[in-house]
Order: C-alpha cells, then structure tokens, then sequence
C-alpha cells in the first residue's frame, strides 16, 4: 500500500506540473474565458466518450442517483475554471496562480466537515503559513487586487469540487464520474450560451495557434488529467493534493516568465510571498513523510 501511495504522490507531481501549463495556455489563447472553458469541457468529454465507446462502454452505465453529484460536480469544475482564467486576463498567471495556494487552508478546515473527522492542527499550521505568503504577495500587488478575490472564489470552488470528489471515488470509477461530471459542466455552459448570452460571431472562429492550444488544454491537460486526478484519490486525501497544488504556481512563473517575459515578472514582495507558501508544502510533505515513517 505505501509503494501505491508513493507513486500515486509521483503521479500527482506530474499533474501538478501539467496544470502549470495550463494557466499558460489559457493565457495564450485569443478567447474569452467562457469560450476557453466551453471548448474545454465539450472537447474533453467528446474525447473521453469516443474512449468509452470503443474500449470501455460499460463505464457509460452509472446509477441514476449518481448523476445528481456528477452534475454537481460539473458545475462547481466548470465555473471555478471561468473565474480561473477569468483571473488570469485581468491580472496575470503568477498572481492568480500564487492565490490558488489558499486551497491548503481552506481543505485544511472544509475536509473534517466533509469527512467528519477532527480539525489536524499541523494541516492549520502549515495553511497558516499559506495565508502570510498570500498577504505578502497582495500588499506586493494590490493593482490585481480584483483579479486576487476573483481567483480566491475559483479557489474554494476548487476545495469543494476535490471534496465531492474525495466521496465519489469511493464508490464509482474515476473515468465515469470525469466523463459525467465534464458532461455536465458541458450541459450547463451551452445552456447558458444559448439562453442567457449572445452567441458571438466569432465564436468558433480559431485564430492563430488556438486550435493547437486548445486541444492540448482539452486533450491531455484535461480528459487525461482529469481521469487521473480523480483516480489516486484512492491513495491520497484531498488535503494533500491541495497543499501540493502549492507547486503550481512556481512551475507556472517558470513557464510564464519565459513565454511572456517582463509582463510576469513582480516585484521582491511577491517572490517572497511564494517562497513562503513553498515552505509550506515542503514542511507539511516531511512531516507527514516522517509520521507515516513511526506508524509503520
């Protein structure tokens, strides 16, 4: 079981470091973040369910009930990534990725309720310090201040989509409940552009590299991701894959200082702020390493 553990840990890292890429191409692309997302969401599913008809079609076949937190799921994914890109637009991809780090505090208080256990102080400990790296970062950069609320909103929908998801794996596959909850957010996003907003013009006009990036952000840093992330919840609990998240932001600032050079480069204060959310990870990993270690 620890060697299962140890490479659904492996696993995670790689994610984490896809979804560094992600903010990138969202960033990158000549589209609003409604439009990134819907061609996002549709794409992946229509990927996923081509997969299922020819390799796997039994995975279609899920409980009725089911569908009900699937749908939830979908659409907490899915308006958490309109904000998330919606924050990035506004601001840029190390702020908004930098604010994502709240995740570990906010899990570190929501997990208990969801899973009715006691509050594990060393988990408050170490999201405390989240917390001081994000207040640095925003005195170092209060012209985002908008685009830091907007990204702190996407970031509980986050904790909340990751904990659904904490439960369902417990009962149903990892490709079902990705299939039906990208489904689902599917549904929702075109009703609401059919209903509720005008369909621009422009809409699935593609310009430039947008057809390359948006199906590397549907193909591989979605449906493939997805599956995955939901899949080594079976080994490791939402709180550990929120603090390791923490990751993403110095993986995106790598990225995105090269690729849009000064635009992402901030200020000593900011650069500080994410030295001390990385500690942060790095101390809650050894300790929860070493505590694993005595138990054994």
């Amino acid at each position: 079981m620890p060697n299962a553990r140890f490479k659904s840990l492996l696993h995670l890292h790689f994610l984490v470091f896809i979804w560094g890429f992600t903010s990138i191409l969202g960033a990158l692309m000549n589209k609003s973040p409604f439009e990134i997302v819907w061609f996002r969401v549709v794409i992946a599913s229509s990927l996923i369910a081509v997969y299922f008809l020819f390799f796997k079609r039994k995975l279609f076949k899920v409980p009725l009930k089911a569908l009900v937190y699937f749908a939830l799921g979908g659409l907490l994914i899915s308006v958490h990534w309109i904000l998330f890109f919606h924050a990035i637009k506004i601001s840029s991809v190390s702020v908004t990725l930098s604010v994502l780090s709240s995740a570990s505090l906010m899990t570190s208080f929501l997990e208990p309720l969801f899973y009715k256990r006691k509050i594990r102080i060393y988990e408050v400990f170490f999201g405390a310090f989240v917390v001081i790296g994000l207040s640095v970062i925003f005195k170092a950069e209060q012209d985002s201040s908008i685009g830091i609320y907007v990204a702190l909103l996407s970031t509980l929908l986050s904790v909340l989509f990751t904990l659904l998801n904490g439960k369902l794996i417990e009962y149903y596959q990892a490709t079902s409940i990705s299939f039906y909850q990208l489904l689902s957010g599917s549904f929702f996003l075109s009703i609401w552009l059919i209903f509720i907003l005008d369909i621009p013009t422009d809409f699935f006009v593609l310009k430039g590299y947008d057809p390359l990036w948006i199906f590397l952000l549907a193909s591989f840093c979605t449906a493939y991701a997805f599956i995955a992330s939901v899949e080594i919840m079976k080994q490791i609990s939402p709180y550990t894959i929120m603090i390791s998240l923490n990751m993403e932001p110095v993986y995106a600032i790598l990225f995105s200082i090269y690729i849009f050079g000064e635009k992402e480069i901030m200020s000593v204060n900011f650069y500080l702020g994410v030295l001390i959310i990385l500690i942060s990870v790095l101390g809650n990993g050894i300790y929860k390493a070493r505590k694993l270690k005595k138990t054994n």
